[in-house]
């Protein structure tokens, strides 16, 4: 979600330039809905009802990758297809790029959803050895 967070705020800085109510709000466009206070919502769906907002579109985006991990492995590969052609057809070149960037990783990103384990383990695994290594 890292990546798809950068290429919402990349879509916001852009359009912020020509669009000064986007000044200021970066962490209603990255923050989980469910962790947005009342008036932070209040505001975010006030910038989402005005439709001509590139960086409302990118959200969207976002929220709708959101909801691929909810998806059973059955229908995940299908939806994360879909998903992907709709950034492309998006026409906001970070979200273009983000679909690039997914289609290049789409065997692991769909690998998931057979095993749902992530490489943190493993991460953790290499990096035990070192802890023990002093710092000189």
């Amino acid at each position: 979600m890292k990546l798809v967070n950068e290429a919402v705020d990349e879509v916001r800085k852009e359009e912020q330039k020509q669009a000064p109510e986007l000044k200021r709000t970066k962490y209603l466009w990255l923050k989980n809905e469910t962790t947005l206070k009342n008036e932070q919502k209040e505001e975010l769906n006030l910038h989402l009802k005005d439709s001509h907002l590139k960086t409302g579109k990118a959200y969207r985006l976002k929220l709708a990758l959101q909801d691929l991990w909810s998806k059973p492995h059955l229908l995940a590969d299908v939806y994360l297809r879909e998903w992907m052609a709709w950034a492309r057809r998006s026409q906001l070149e970070p979200m273009v790029e983000l679909a690039k960037t997914i289609k290049r990783h789409e065997e692991g990103i769909l690998r998931w959803f057979h095993s749902r384990m992530t490489n943190g383990l493993l991460e953790g695994i290499n990096g035990f050895p070192f802890s023990f290594i002093p710092d000189f």
